[in-house]
């Protein structure tokens, strides 16, 4: 089972959190967004092998949204 070091709540793990995915970057709102750049948003993702940040949010305890970074090949979580 992954621990995961919430900064408010401290060690816990894994199923007291849910994973946001990665940051993705939100097209511009003064140049509105056509149906393929709302498409890349929710559904366009690097996948990478390898480190990666993430956001997880902490569903069962403070319930804060925070980022990690964590490594996909072995499932570490980096510092």
């Amino acid at each position: 089972m992954l621990v995961i070091a919430c900064p408010f709540c401290g060690p816990r793990a894994e199923n007291e959190f849910l994973c946001g995915g990665e940051p993705v970057r939100r097209p511009d709102a003064a140049t509105g967004a056509d149906g393929a750049a709302l498409a890349e948003l929710l559904y366009a993702r690097d996948n990478v092998r390898g480190p990666q940040d993430e956001f997880w949010w902490h569903k069962h305890g403070c319930r804060a949204w925070f980022r990690i970074r964590r490594d996909t090949r072995d499932n570490r979580i980096l510092p």
